[in-house]
């Protein structure tokens, strides 16, 4: 991997950690407020796991397992 491709998967990561973070601080306020919209949380959640997997995914291509 060129030291390019590691900025924009590095950028990439950020951009998918800071909205993980934006969508598990909304579900909070959600079920804080008492929001009953169970269809909106559900949506909120399935994303939030899908971004998990997206940072797993370029957090494996960056450091890659490396078997001694």
């Amino acid at each position: 991997m060129t030291e390019a491709e590691e900025q924009i998967l590095r950028a990439k990561l950020a951009e998918l950690q800071q909205e993980h973070r934006d969508l598990d601080t909304a579900i909070q306020a959600m079920a804080d407020m008492g929001v009953n919209d169970q269809l909106q949380l559900s949506r909120m959640k399935k994303r939030k796991l899908q971004l998990k997997d997206l940072i797993t995914q370029i957090n494996d291509k960056l450091l890659p397992d490396i078997i001694a």
